[in-house]
């Protein structure tokens, strides 16, 4: 059997999530997919998906989603993201942040290549803007 080839979905959590979902689509430009109030909202990204949930629901009460039951879940504290962009845009993201008024808390140009821009969301979350080539190999966007 082959490792995991992809992250599939990835979560963070909050508890105003009306104010991230106004920060995930008007400033990230995400597509929702799909919002429960009080409970979670997602968001297309590319080939996975990016979740949001409120850990007050979601830690204490299972939940459903499409008529599909899921296990409780939850964390406290803020997380951490890191969407992928294409390096000849981030001038581009640095630009549409800043009009925004979007804090940028770091720009970084790494050693080994890359670069990186990292703001909070409503809920205090890291989100990284970050070139694929931070990494190595560099890994490329699909």
């Amino acid at each position: 059997m082959q490792p995991p080839n992809g992250v599939l979905e990835t979560c963070l959590y909050a508890e105003d999530l009306e104010a991230c979902e106004r920060f995930y689509q008007t400033v990230l430009g995400l597509a929702l997919l799909e919002y429960e109030p009080e409970r979670h909202c997602f968001f297309h990204c590319g080939s996975g998906v990016f979740l949001l949930f409120n850990a007050r629901r979601t830690s204490h009460h299972p939940g459903e989603v499409g008529g599909v039951p899921i296990p409780r879940h939850g964390a406290h504290g803020a997380g951490h993201v890191a969407f992928a962009v294409s390096p000849s845009e981030v001038p581009e993201w640095l630009e549409r942040l800043q009009a925004a008024g979007v804090n940028v808390e770091a720009d970084v140009s790494w050693p080994g290549g890359g670069r990186s821009l990292y703001v909070r969301d409503p809920a205090g979350n890291s989100v990284e803007l970050a070139t694929p080539n931070i990494w190595e190999p560099p890994y490329q966007l699909s």
